[in-house]
């Protein structure tokens, strides 16, 4: 800034302190962009601060709405095993004899006790031929295998041992299911060639297409079966369910009961107890689910409460206290577990009645001995509880479902947000552009200003410089 000073007469009347230069004419006296940058600074800091505060709250609140919706999302998932009466008819199948078999049920198996009988298992087709050299080459040709109706060729050369032709067995492409391998006897070679596929459908055929002149000793059919003997052979299973007598290909079986699968390990005598299958409900998994859906909503009831509760030790409100769209959500969700459910017992009709309880702090606990026998006693009410049209999976359901949708409140209420903090964004461009505006008009203010002040310091100097040049007047001397 310009400072001025009276003094002696070798000193300038007017003097000019200056740091910087303006590019004015004659010198700068004032720092312009110095200047400039503090009024604007001054100028856009309560805007700047106000809204920065602005962006950072809903910022908070944009994020917390997502890790409500992501929680909601979670809890949801473990409605999903429950809301359903489909998600209660689940089956199990136990076996008496797993020796003999091992069996698993689906939903809507036919429950009861049957008896299960095998007379025979499915097999499959084993050949191995008679001894072959290994030192002299079949010879050329092609050999045409078949299984079941599928059928590949391999390729022989005139050099191909018993072993490269196995290889080439067992490589080949669109080969459905044939091994092939070379066993070295006291007696020769054999080649053993095993089906992968059980059922009396599946047999192994190998023909040539040489004439009949070198590879005739590897062929085989039903109606030429010289060159090996059968090891074991292709035929399909053989039991009945409760007297009914079925076959199968394989020993996996799924198409004799509706909704059951056998798996055939061995035959069974009549001397013996008769072996049976038992399908039942399958409550220790329905149980299992339970207990999952009270443990989900302990942790969704955790968000809830981190994000719209109080903090009395630390004085921190949650992010979304106070939010409509928080509120109105836990308030749905607690009329829900807490409601009465027509479910045709006046026993069994609210969560407590079948062992989930409140604990302090608002988590949930299930009473396992109790929920057990309320399933035992009233498999039904249980079912409705969760299930039915009123039922309290089904409702959360449909509830979550309907606030996560388009229209629904916690959409709309991150769709506000998100329009507020574009707002805010649009606020502060703008307030950008101001602050440019006025950077630009105080620049030129100020850049004349010190323009003219410069002339006036060229002035101050030229007069400083005249007046030095003065004769000096001297007063009169006393004789």
């Amino acid at each position: 800034m310009a400072t001025s000073s009276v003094s002696g007469s070798s000193s300038p009347v007017v003097s000019v302190a200056s740091n910087s230069s303006s590019g004015a004419a004659g010198g700068s006296v004032i720092n312009v962009s110095s200047l400039v940058s503090q009024l604007v600074t001054a100028t856009a800091a309560p805007q700047e601060a106000l809204l920065a505060s602005q962006t950072q709250q809903v910022t908070s609140e944009i994020s917390a709405i997502g890790t409500l919706k992501s929680a909601l999302a979670t809890f949801q998932g473990a409605l999903a095993a429950l809301d359903s009466p489909s998600a209660f008819q689940l089956s199990t199948a136990t076996s008496s004899d797993e020796t003999a078999f091992t069996a698993s049920a689906s939903a809507g198996a036919p429950q009861g006790t049957y008896t299960v009988a095998i007379s025979q298992l499915a097999t499959a087709q084993q050949l191995l031929s008679g001894p072959i050299s290994t030192t002299t080459p079949p010879g050329a040709g092609t050999l045409s295998l078949s299984l079941g109706g599928t059928s590949f060729n391999v390729s022989v050369s005139a050099t191909d041992t018993l072993s490269d032709i196995a290889n080439a067995i067992n490589s080949a492409a669109g080969n459905p299911g044939i091994s092939a391998t070379v066993l070295e006897g006291t007696d020769g070679a054999h080649l053993l060639l095993s089906s992968s596929q059980t059922g009396a459908a599946n047999n192994i055929q190998v023909t040539e297409t040489d004439g009949g002149s070198n590879l005739a000793g590897l062929t085989y059919s039903a109606a030429n079966t010289a060159n090996y003997t059968q090891e074991a052979a292709a035929q399909d299973a053989a039991f009945s369910v409760s007297g009914v007598n079925f076959t199968s290909a394989t020993n996996t079986v799924t198409t004799a009961m509706s909704g059951v699968t056998l798996n055939l390990l061995s035959t069974t005598t009549t001397s013996t107890t008769p072996v049976t299958v038992t399908i039942g409900t399958d409550t220790t998994t329905i149980q299992s689910n339970i207990a999952a859906f009270v443990t989900a909503y302990n942790t969704l009831q955790s968000t809830f409460s981190s994000l719209g509760g109080y903090d009395a030790s630390s004085g921190t409100a949650g992010t979304l206290m106070g939010n409509a769209a928080l509120t109105g959500i836990e308030n749905q969700v607690q009329n829900a577990l807490y409601s009465i459910v027509n479910t045709g017992s006046q026993t069994y009709n609210t969560l407590a009645s079948v062992g989930i309880t409140t604990q302090s702090g608002g988590s949930l606990s299930v009473n396992a001995g109790t929920l057990s026998n309320a399933l035992g006693t009233n498999f039904t009410a249980v079912s409705q509880l969760f299930s039915g049209k009123t039922g309290v999976a089904s409702t959360l359901n449909t509830e979550i479902t309907t606030a996560l949708g388009s229209g629904g409140s916690i959409t709309a209420a991150a769709q506000t947000l998100t329009d507020q903090n574009n707002a805010l964004t649009d606020k502060s461009n703008q307030l950008n552009t101001q602050m440019a505006a006025l950077t630009a008009s105080l620049t030129q203010q100020y850049s004349a200003l010190n323009t003219l002040l410069s002339s006036l310091q060229s002035t101050s100097s030229y007069l400083s410089q005249a007046f030095s040049t003065l004769p000096q007047v001297q007063g009169k001397q006393n004789a």
